[in-house]
């Protein structure tokens, strides 16, 4: 009680010194400042229309004097422009051309104001549901790159790891890891908040959300100091689907699959004030199978050779499952209250069967064992939110408060069956439990206050507390033949308690200015204070962590071109702090020629991002150049020793120096509305050392890592479209090796129907490949080892799309608010039990 009493006496000590007036005053130039603006709504609903672009013409010979992109709320400026005549033309993909009247600008009257212009959607209105056109798939705004998924039909039946796979920037390795520009330290957010289940593993997290459930994919290079300090890499944030209704509707998606299949439903209730949403959706995969393939070479002091091979064919199932109940009150014009309780389920089973181990000492075999390996991932998890959030008369004067509990239960066990000399029956078994729990509490303030009478200037300043706990409770058991009891390992080191707290107190204030007109400039600081609690049941392991305190600077700069054109250059400080799975003291043992454990004692990592992009627009073209440095130091790699029975032995430290040089190219081409094709290309230059002077561990490598993606879409007559999609990753550095390349493509056609309440489609993937075949590679002066890990994903599926109910779609007053939390490195190739995928 004294310490959450002390937290938020911190918090609101914090506010109370961000909370003093501030004034700022605008200078007026001598000579006038010659300015057009307007606000953009869809006729109708009366919505804000984000994104759409405004031209300023000389109506004579129709050239473009000056041009803009609509923010967010709709709103625009045009500026830099002279006295004369002019039209204003607006356009946006699934709405009709706007084009005004003649207007006159002179010294006398320099600024006009066009008030709302209302846009008209190319469809017509069905009933009560309005059908716009698609707009474009990639959007380019300010502080980040938006892809809209749901204009991608090629997505159903998928889930979240597919939409990533599509995005700009990011990239998908063959297990669901993303990474953003080479780095897998990233934060994502699920609408703006994070829960324990994305903390624990964002790849099996992903696997949970539906592609029909998301709007947009936001990929925020260069956060500013509003957000958690975690993320290396930057910041995604999946923002679901979400309407603002009158009346109820029920729908329904569902596909089909020779490898998987999934069901979903999600109801909405919106009568005055209130609003209910409930939904869920279950996804199954099957008939998931593959080969594995390995080769370590170990090198003895005396110079003699062991060689193991491995062998074995490979089944995956899996389950998944997400259902949540959604409820926002309006309290009046100025306040409203939200909540929302999700649960999730995560069931996966990983076989290897007949994993076939030939041991060679220099060309002479000594020994071959037969296995049967058993994996279960088992994980279940609950959210609570609560959000309320009050607004003002002043525009963009707004105050927060969220709160949000998760709590993740997992179970990560595994059964090693080992055959007897003539691999006809079991001699015996090894068995690993790993029960974990992870728990978070957050509370959150947030205070947004435009300075002055205009909207030039913004002062943003919050506090934030997160308290995290996790347990592991592992142990290791024995047993003789097929149907033996098992017997506990009475070893600290294999049976054991771990219990790991975590308790993050941070206040920053960040400052948005647009100065001269066409530059812009965000700056902010955060401080970050962590305090770490770890210790084992059985004492005689020691835990002695300290705690410590980061301040976290930002600064981003904009400068606004004609047509649009913008330039943009950034710098952050991000750290990293360890993943649960590098903490994890549990050894994984389940190939037991590789095991692997983590390490309590990390510390988090530091690491410089700086960045420069440019971004044109014609009418028909978007064009994206962004280059950029980074540069970490405390760098968590992988330290692998030899063991004395000649296993490879896998844990952590704080070793390593990674810097990345890199670029990334994407453009958008949207012709007459009916075809549009987009694709990127990312690369960067790894350049990656431990830091060891030792010979026997020191490890060093460089090289390029390049990827790209291609996605096609055409509208056909009758209300039909058709769709494909190809992406493609190359060989990754890593510290001590490389991991394979691999690419995959898709193909859809769909059809809507009853005026475009349902839709059925067919859609095929890898359709010309059998098996997809990874290879990777680890090098060190004592160990050589190369491993092929094969999946047969080509897969022929059927969608189903309907939607019951009549809709009524009204403006959104409000800016919705919640929890984001970041948590922690990401991975850990396989380190530790509970609290990792295995």
């Amino acid at each position: 009680m004294k310490k959450t009493n002390q937290l938020l006496l911190t918090i609101f000590a914090i506010l109370a010194i961000f909370a003093q007036p501030l004034q700022a005053q605008d200078k007026e130039s001598e000579r006038p400042v010659f300015k057009i603006t307007g606000k953009i709504l869809e006729k109708g609903t009366e919505a804000p229309v984000p994104y759409a672009s405004v031209a300023l013409l000389d109506p004579e010979s129709g050239q473009t004097k000056a041009g803009a992109v609509a923010d967010f709320d709709g709103e625009f400026v045009l500026s830099n422009f002279g006295v004369g005549t002019y039209q204003i033309q607006i356009n946006l993909l699934g709405f009709d051309r706007y084009l005004t009247s003649e207007i006159v600008i002179t010294e006398s009257s320099p600024v006009y104001d066009l008030g709302n212009v209302i846009l008209v959607a190319e469809a017509v209105a069905l009933e009560e549901v309005t059908v716009v056109g698609q707009r474009d798939l990639i959007e380019e705004k300010v502080d980040r790159t938006i892809y809209n998924a749901e204009n991608d039909k090629t997505l159903i039946g998928g889930d979240a790891t597919d939409v990533m796979r599509r995005v700009p920037m990011l990239s998908v390795d063959m297990d669901g890891n993303v990474s953003m520009r080479g780095s897998s330290n990233i934060l994502v957010l699920i609408n703006g908040k994070q829960s324990a289940i994305v903390a624990t593993n964002v790849s099996e997290a992903l696997k949970q959300i539906p592609a029909e459930e998301i709007k947009s994919i936001e990929v925020i290079t260069s956060p500013s100091a509003k957000y958690d300090a975690e993320g290396t890499g930057g910041v995604i944030n999946i923002v679901t689907k979400k309407n603002n209704l009158q009346g109820a509707t029920l729908n329904i998606n569902s596909s089909a699959g020779l490898r998987g299949s999934n069901l979903g439903l999600n109801a909405n209730l919106k009568q005055g004030k209130m609003g209910w949403t409930l939904g869920g959706f279950g996804r199954a995969g099957y008939n998931i199978i593959g080969s594995f393939d390995n080769n370590q070479k170990v090198t003895n002091a005396d110079g003699t050779t062991l060689n193991i091979l491995q062998t074995a064919d490979t089944r995956n199932n899996m389950m998944f499952g997400r259902y949540n109940l959604g409820w926002d009150y309006d309290i009046d014009k100025y306040n409203f209250m939200t909540a929302s309780v999700s649960f999730g389920l995560r069931n996966m089973n990983n076989r290897q069967d007949g994993l076939l181990t030939e041991t060679f000492f220099e060309e002479q075999l000594v020994s071959s064992l037969l296995r049967d390996v058993d994996i279960r991932n088992l994980n279940n998890n609950v959210d609570v939110n609560f959000n309320y959030t009050k607004t003002y008369d002043k525009p963009q004067k707004e105050f927060s408060i969220s709160s949000l509990y998760s709590q993740n239960n997992l179970t990560n066990d595994f059964v090693n069956s080992l055959y007897n000399g003539t691999f006809t029956d079991i001699a015996s078994r090894i068995k690993n439990n790993n029960l974990g729990r992870n728990q978070e509490f957050t509370v959150q303030l947030d205070y947004v206050n435009p300075l002055g009478s205009g909207k030039n200037q913004i002062l943003e300043y919050g506090a934030k507390n997160i308290l995290r706990r996790a347990q592991s409770d592992f142990a290791y058991f024995t047993a003789e033949g097929s149907d033996g009891e098992f017997i506990q390992i009475d070893d600290i080191a294999f049976s054991n308690e771990f219990s790991y707290d975590q308790n993050v107190t941070a206040g920053y204030a960040s400052y948005t200015a647009t100065v001269l007109k066409n530059y812009g400039l965000k700056a902010g600081l955060r401080y970050e204070y962590t305090a770490i609690d770890a210790d084992f049941r059985n004492a005689e392991l020691e835990t002695d962590i300290p705690s410590y305190g980061l301040f976290v600077p930002s600064l981003n700069l904009s400068r606004k071109f004609q047509k649009g054109n913008m330039l943009k250059a950034a710098y952050n400080r991000r750290v990293q702090r360890p993943f649960l799975n590098f903490l994890n003291p549990n050894i994984n043992a389940a190939n037991p020629q590789q095991i692997s454990q983590g390490n309590p004692l990390l510390d988090p990592e530091l690491t410089d991002n700086y960045e420069i992009s440019y971004s044109t627009f014609t009418k028909a073209l978007t064009l994206n150049f962004t280059s950029y440095f980074r540069n970490t130091t405390g760098s968590i790699q992988p330290v692998r020793t030899v063991m004395d029975d000649d296993v490879i032995f896998t844990t952590f430290e704080n070793i390593g120096q990674e810097r990345a040089y890199g670029f990334s190219i994407f453009s958008n081409i949207n012709l007459s509305g009916k075809f549009s094709l987009n694709g990127s290309i990312d690369g960067y230059y790894a350049d990656l050392n431990n830091g060891l002077e030792d010979p026997m561990y020191a490890a060093s490598n460089q090289g390029f890592v390049l990827s790209g993606r291609l996605f096609a879409n055409y509208t056909l007559p009758n209300n039909w479209q058709l769709q494909s999609f190809a992406f493609m990753r190359g060989r990754q550095v890593q510290l001590q090796g490389s991991a394979g390349g691999f690419g995959m493509y898709s193909l859809n056609i769909n059809k809507q129907f009853n005026e475009r309440r349902g839709s059925i489609g067919f859609g095929a993937e890898n359709f010309f490949t059998t098996e997809f075949r990874i290879r990777n590679e680890l090098l060190t002066p004592n160990i050589m080892q190369q491993s092929v890990i094969g999946m047969r994903n080509m897969n022929f599926k059927i969608n189903f799309n309907y939607r019951i109910g009549k809709l009524s779609m009204e403006p959104s007053r409000r800016k919705r608010r919640g929890v984001s939390n970041d948590d922690v490195k990401e991975g850990g190739e396989g380190a530790g039990g509970a609290m990792m995928n295995n």
